[in-house]
């Protein structure tokens, strides 16, 4: 286990798990002011025409009442923009708030010089819920993570509306409806542009290697499934003009899949040949909620991974040594040791969990004194064998491994020279 050498706390190793917390509302604010650009610069292009329209009418001398109802349609479309923009308003005001709660949250840490001050406690604790909450949001216990966030006072602190809208087109998409998803890529679809995912159908793979596969984009897939729902259900020419109007224009990108795709025409849901039985599998759709899922973190620049699982992963590398997972490591996996550890990582909760992470940096290393090694190549110190040996009774210089239990003579127990 790493010895901690200095009290000081470094706030910028901390900011490395922070970083979703202030990424999320800048791309959320960011998005509204690109959906309020393209409405303005739409209504305006609208009542620009419509002017123009109704000032030629009234020139020309149509009635008055025609001139009225143009200026009418024009003020109630303005109405609505206006709503629209005082909605896009009160969102922003909502994200200026919490992006200035979480950079004094971040603040704050500053202003901790010491690992032992109260105050580091206390920032910790409100991380730590803080991350509770952002795992029962990906695991989808949304009612559980808002009564957390509310009790601790952390709502200005995590992202509960983006996550629970997330989960909801996740479960509409595994329930077989792509209706939501395709809203949701309408919404998205100039940060989506920016932004490539790359995801291979498991029903493509046999067929090819082609880079193409790897452009793949969540919209696409999404008019594929419908392509391919319409085929089972028989609609034929339903399947061919949906197929010309949402697949056609994708073929510079997206050839091969296409290809394949027209051919599934020729084949009734119930074939056996590949890859057309893999694209009628319902499996496809639990690829959809995952590549939605995917395309909806990179999106946003949040982690795959619950923060959570990162800062546990952080704590408990830096916690691991080899012994760790050794098949004698503590009294606890084996009967005949005659050892206790206190180490978390030994621990039957967290063993299997720290298995597959590196192991900790050390820069210094602790030997006892006068070390030997025994025949099955464990080294401890010379006094410490001899005491247990005397304790239990053995003779004839004899030693036992207090951790595997073996009895070794006492001639075979070699002294150590470290260099």
């Amino acid at each position: 286990m790493a010895e901690l050498t200095t009290t000081k706390l470094n706030a910028e190793s901390h900011l490395l798990l922070e970083q979703p917390l202030l990424r999320l509302p800048y791309e959320l604010s960011r998005r509204n002011f690109k959906s309020l650009q393209r409405s303005f610069e739409r209504e305006q292009n609208h009542v620009l025409s419509a002017l123009s329209s109704t000032a030629n009418v009234a020139l020309s001398g149509q009635p008055a009442s025609q001139t009225l109802l143009s200026l009418d349609n024009m003020i109630s479309r303005l109405q609505g923009f206006k709503r629209k923009m005082q909605t896009l308003q009160e969102e922003e005001k909502v994200l200026q708030g919490n992006s200035r709660k979480r950079i004094q949250h971040l603040k704050d840490l500053y202003e901790i010089s010491s690992l032992t001050d109260v105050k580091f406690d206390e920032w910790s604790r409100i991380r730590l819920n803080r991350l509770l909450v952002d795992y029962l949001l990906r695991s989808g216990y949304a009612e559980s993570a808002r009564a957390l966030a509310r009790e601790k006072g952390i709502e200005a602190l995590v992202d509960l509306d983006v996550f629970v809208q997330c989960h909801r087109i996740e479960e509409s998409l595994r329930n077989g409806s792509t209706a939501e998803g395709l809203a949701w890529c309408q919404e998205h679809k100039p940060m989506m542009k920016k932004t490539s995912v790359n995801w291979i159908p498991q029903c493509f793979i046999r067929i090819s290697a082609d880079p193409l596969y790897e452009q793949n984009n969540l919209e696409f897939q999404l008019r594929l499934q419908q392509y391919i729902e319409l085929r089972r259900d028989g609609k034929l020419l339903a399947a061919r003009q949906h197929a010309q109007r949402y697949i056609a224009p994708h073929t510079d990108s997206h050839f091969a899949e296409i290809h394949t795709a027209a051919a599934l025409l020729a084949f009734p849901p119930n074939t056996a040949a590949e890859p057309y039985k893999s694209m009628y599998s319902s499996s496809r759709w639990s690829d959809l909620a995952n590549l939605f899922i995917k395309t909806h973190h990179e999106l946003f620049s949040l982690p795959p991974q619950p923060l959570l699982h990162i800062a546990l992963s952080a704590g408990l590398s830096a916690l691991k040594t080899p012994s760790c997972h050794s098949a004698y490591a503590s009294s606890s996996s084996n009967a005949s040791s005659s050892t206790t550890t206190v180490c978390p990582i030994c621990s039957t909760e967290l063993n299997e969990l720290a298995r597959g992470l590196p192991y900790a940096h050390h820069t210094k290393s602790y030997v006892e004194n006068d070390p030997v090694v025994l025949p099955n190549g464990r080294i401890y110190g010379r006094e410490r064998l001899m005491q247990m040996s005397a304790k239990i009774g053995l003779e004839n210089g004899e030693v036992k491994d207090p951790t595997t239990g073996e009895i070794f003579e006492g001639t075979k127990v070699r002294k150590v020279y470290i260099s």
